[in-house]
């Protein structure tokens, strides 16, 4: 029989089989305290909330099965458990169960069934410990949920407000303390690439992961992959929002959702942007379901820089289920009405507990910091808690030298060893007012009007003939100018302060102390735009709009930083120079390139470390001047001689055309010479155009120097003449693989533009790590650089797994061109042959020389560039381009880049020089004559060869036949010839020796009869006798050594 209760026990076991059913199924996700009440349907017990958040694996069908065949386990488990409860119910007679009371028992829902309802049902804290539980009751819809500031009472199933010192999202749940990773989130790293052919030893990235730092969670630095995930099921469309702190750009940091088929989500808000002005809200809205959350970071500083990490903090996720209670405020929080959606932080020098309804006042030796938990001991003051300033000048042009205490004020000045403020109120003679503007009455400086000028004491109007300079010159510092601002940056939330960054000290301003030594000064100095000359506007390429140079000086004891930084159009800073340590007076220009609205930032940092108090508030930097050139609403310190224009009214200023300087004695405007470029800013007589650098030319409106792609030289007897127009195109050059500490590869990408267009640089270098999906055309400041020669930083795609690979850091190498020539050296940059593998083929490398404008502390004249153009005619156009075997950067020095192009379009244009003539023999009376290039062919267009030459021969029978008839004709004339001569030589022998036979004779002699049977005439000489024979010319020497005596012969009549 039955104990009296025992009725109670199959009604007992019938509740709880029912229920049991339900919470084998819900029990994985109930509740619990804080964060994870607000969603009991969305939120995974431990082990299945790690696994969601494992990497995205667990969303996987297998996964799914694999987690489902242990949920079904648990369910048998629990079912077991329920009915061996119910057993021991039934046979324990001897034990009786009260019946529960509210307190031992809580409200849940079941799940959702195909009609989107559901049933509340009672669930005991501890089975089997009581009984009578409330029946089950029809639940609300399950897209029912409270408003913001309520929760859903589960005992009448209605929303009631939250009541003081609690808060609630209604839909959502809240991550705003990060002193652990929350339960649910999951953070891990890996490598972007590391190169296994390398023998180098890579760093492991098991410890660059996403790190909880209290308020926020920061990423990592390196050139690790940080992801933080988070997984979360929605009964609803949401939204999740954060606040992030997004300012460098080395990073890329991209936020995405992936659905429960692992695809994430089509929003272009997937790659953030940086911030500009502190922590900026970003918010995407998530479907119904599960939804899996990504924070990515991925660092691309390879120059040995840490970058500042990525901040991410308040995660809001709404859209999870109901909130079935509100959340306690956290420490340093409170909430001091009902219904509250949030906790506000307490003010400076009070704290909260938990769940406070309002802040305690800190004691009167104690301080705390806004949102603070506790208070801590304020120390005893010092010199490094005070700092000095100057009043403004006063109507007797008296301004007085004042102390303050750094604000926040920490520190305690009744203690004993605490140093006192300084007494204020010294006066001295107020500084003059800046250039460009003029002393009031009551002693305050205003702007001069236009068309006048100061020096800072009166106005004065320009002098006939002359304009004013405009700009801003600001070299005394009484008060802070109407456009500049200052304020301070935390360096530990990243919160701009109601603070003072710089204080104005007469001739130059410094930096104040800040709350702590970490936080960043700021300084901000905004142009609204610029007037520059009409010949720098007509001027495409010329990109100097205005510049500004400005003195500065850091002392600093510990790693102090002062940071230039400029920003376009209200975009993001960019960091232009950083100065490390402490640097001595010296002075920087920036040239500005954009006509728009810029801001000049300066920010000095005193530590990277953050520590309680301020230990090296006299680090400090300080500015002396600041020159601003061609400031639109500027004012002038002087006026300049301008072009006169003839009016009813007298003569005016006009601006010269481009390209014309002024005749300072006339005011007229004069075209510069040929080849010549005019200073933009000093265009004051004929010496102010400048003659362009050898080989080049200047545009027609004298404004720049460039090459059209053409070159000619002399090089021994002939004349080489190039045209480079085949290598005009902009081309890349890829250095070799480089690999940072942690096996990261990236590449220094070079652009090369040779000549140009037109004096119109073509090569283009961009930057996307903050915006990899940027639309083209919309690149703004620093996102792009045009020149003849860039450099960028690039990785791969297949490296960062991205669709497009990452530029960063782009460099211009090259602005405008000095010269072409042929010499190693020009304008002091010099080429030196040996860099490269000599030329064999005896034409001269063709060297192209560059310089960049932009001025860096390592390179005080700029950077400059060298192109050794060289001939090799087995390398089409465009041929290669080659790094310096000894610098694989491009750069030995880190200021001045060389390089070598090889092709064939380098080689000089053909001419006569470059091919001879072949002659064939003659064939059928025809002779042709062939042109060929002289091997090997060092030469490319130009002349063409002549077309082959026909002339018309004669064989060589024919010839042959002449010969010999030529031939017969002249030995018959010959033999002929020798009898002649032969005949005539007889005569004259028996002449001649008559002659001798005479001579011989006495006076008184009478010559020998002459033979009367031979007349003259005769030829019988045969018979003559000769009593010594003398040969021809023997003869011819005896006539002419003896002078014969001359022979009278007398006849007497009788004879």
């Amino acid at each position: 029989m039955l104990p009296p209760h025992s009725s109670l026990v199959p009604l007992s076991l019938a509740r709880a089989l029912p229920r049991s059913a339900c919470q084998l199924r819900r029990l994985p996700w109930r509740p619990a305290a804080g964060a994870a009440a607000a969603a009991p349907e969305s939120r995974p017990p431990p082990a299945q909330d790690n696994a969601m958040a494992d990497a995205g694996h667990s969303l996987h069908p297998s996964a799914r099965g694999r987690g489902g065949t242990k949920r079904r386990r648990l369910r048998l488990l629990r079912l077991l458990l329920w009915v061996g409860t119910a057993f021991q119910v039934t046979q324990g007679a001897e034990r009786e169960l009260h019946a529960c009371k509210e307190s031992e028992y809580h409200y849940e829902y079941t799940a959702c069934d195909s009609t989107s309802s559901r049933w509340r049902v009672a669930v005991p804290h501890t089975p089997g410990l009581c009984t009578s539980l409330p029946d089950p009751v029809k639940g609300t819809e399950c897209s029912f949920s409270c408003k913001a500031g309520e929760f859903l009472d589960m005992k009448d199933q209605s929303c009631k407000p939250c009541t003081e010192g609690r808060y609630s999202l209604g839909t959502g749940i809240r991550f705003d303390e990060w002193d652990e990773l929350p339960h649910g989130f999951a953070s891990h790293s890996s490598n972007v690439e590391i190169n296994d052919s390398t023998n180098e030893s890579t760093e492991n990235c098991t410890l660059s992961k996403w790190v909880p730092l209290g308020d926020y969670i920061a990423s990592n630095t390196d050139e690790c992959t940080a992801t933080l995930k988070y997984a979360v099921n929605l009964k609803q469309s949401g939204t999740v929002s954060f606040e992030y702190y997004y300012a460098d750009s080395n990073i890329i940091f991209e936020f995405f959702v992936q659905n429960d088929q692992c695809q994430p989500n089509a929003d272009d808000s997937r790659w953030m942007r940086t911030t500009e002005k502190g922590w900026e809200f970003h918010n995407v809205k998530l479907n119904r379901g599960n939804n899996v959350l990504y924070w990515r970071t991925t660092a691309f500083s390879v120059w040995s820089k840490v970058s500042k990490p990525v901040l991410v903090r308040n995660i809001i996720i709404t859209g999870v289920a109901y909130t079935s209670e509100c959340f306690p405020c956290k420490p340093g929080t409170y909430a001091d009405e009902q219904g509250s959606s949030f906790c506000k932080l307490c003010p400076e020098n009070s704290y909260s507990n938990k769940e406070e309804t309002s802040c305690h006042q800190c004691d009167a030796d104690k301080y705390s910091e806004k949102g603070s938990s506790s208070c801590k001991m304020r120390p005893a003051c010092t010199d490094k808690d005070y700092f000095y300033t100057h009043t403004a000048c006063d109507a007797n042009g008296e301004t007085q030298l004042m102390y303050k205490w750094a604000q926040p004020k920490i520190c305690n000045e009744d203690l004993e060893e605490a140093v006192k403020l300084p007494a204020s109120g010294v006066k001295t003679r107020c500084p003059p007012c800046n250039p460009g503007f003029y002393k009031t009455d009551n002693s305050t400086c205003e702007p001069c009007p236009y068309g006048s000028y100061s020096n800072g004491s009166d106005c004065s109007h320009c002098p006939a003939g002359t304009e004013p300079v405009v700009g801003f010159e600001y070299k005394w510092w009484n008060t802070l100018p109407t456009n500049m601002e200052t304020t301070v940056l935390s360096g530990t939330n990243f919160e701009y302060k109601g603070m003072t960054g710089w204080e104005v000290a007469g001739d130059y301003i410094y930096t104040a102390a800040g709350a702590s030594d970490n936080d960043f000064m700021i300084l901000t100095l905004v142009v609204p735009g610029f007037r520059p000359p009409q010949s720098v506007m007509a001027d495409t390429e010329n990109k100097e709009v205005a510049r500004i140079t400005f003195v500065f000086e850091t002392i600093c004891s510990v790693n102090c930083e002062l940071y230039f930084m400029v920003g376009v159009n209200s975009r993001a800073n960019t960091p232009v120079e950083t100065w490390k340590g402490s640097k001595g007076k010296q002075s920087f220009t920036y040239i500005v390139e954009k006509n728009a609205t810029v801001s000049f930032t300066w920010a000095f940092q005193r530590t990277t470390f953050h520590e309680i108090g301020r230990k090296y508030t006299n680090d400090i930097a300080k500015i002396y001047s600041i020159n601003v050139t061609n400031a639109m609403n500027g004012v002038a310190s002087y006026c300049r001689p301008c072009a006169l224009e003839a009016s009813d009214l007298g003569s005016s200023c006009t601006s010269c055309p481009a390209g014309y300087y002024i005749n300072r004695d006339s005011g007229t405007c004069h075209s510069c010479p040929p080849n010549t470029i005019l200073k933009a800013h000093q265009p004051y007589g004929v010496q102010a155009c400048e003659p362009c650098g050898s080989g080049t030319q200047s545009n027609k409106i004298h404004t720049l120097c460039y090459n059209d792609c053409t070159f000619s030289v002399s090089s021994g007897s002939r004349s080489l003449d190039y045209n480079f127009s085949a290598l005009k195109d902009p081309i890349s050059l890829a250095g070799g693989p480089s690999f940072t500490s942690k096996g990261l590869k990236y590449f220094h990408h070079f652009t090369f533009s040779l000549c140009g267009n037109q004096g119109k640089k073509m090569a283009v270098c961009t930057e996307n790590v903050t915006d990899l999906r940027i639309p083209e055309g919309e690149s703004g400041f620093s996102k792009s650089i045009r020149a003849y020669v860039c450099q960028a930083l690039i990785i791969p795609p297949e490296v960062t797994g991205y669709k497009a690979g990452v530029s960063s850091q782009p460099v211009s190498l090259a602005d405008r061109l000095v010269g072409v020539t042929t010499y190693m050296t020009v304008d002091g940059i010099t080429s030196p042959a040996e860099l490269f593998h000599p030329e064999s083929l005896g034409i001269p490398d063709v060297i192209f020389f560059y310089r960049s404008n932009e001025v860096t502390q390592s390179c005080s004249s700029g950077r400059a560039t060298t192109i050794r153009v060289r001939c090799s005619p087995l390398k089409p156009a465009p041929g290669s381009l080659s790094l310096p075997s000894t610098c694989s950067d491009g750069t030995c020095d880190g200021c001045t880049f060389h390089f070598l192009w090889e092709s064939a379009a380098a080689c000089p244009l053909c001419s006569a020089d470059d091919y001879h003539a072949i002659i064939s023999s003659c064939v059928a009376g025809i002779q042709k004559t062939t042109y060929v290039w002289r091997e090997p062919k060092l030469c490319v267009g130009g002349d063409a060869l002549p077309e082959q030459r026909i002339t018309i021969c004669k064989t060589i029978d024919f010839w042959l036949k002449v010969g010999i008839s030529a031939g017969t004709c002249t030995a018959i004339l010959l033999t002929v010839l020798t009898c002649y001569f032969w005949k005539k030589n007889q005569k004259l022998e028996y002449k001649y020796s008559k002659l001798v036979m005479n001579a011989s004779l006495k006076d008184y002699d009478l010559p020998a009869a002459d033979s009367c049977a031979i007349m003259e005439g005769e030829d019988v000489e045969d018979d003559l006798l000769y009593t010594s024979k003398k040969t021809f010319f023997g003869k011819i020497r005896s006539f002419t050594s003896k002078q014969p005596a001359p022979v009278t012969i007398s006849l007497s009549e009788d004879s």
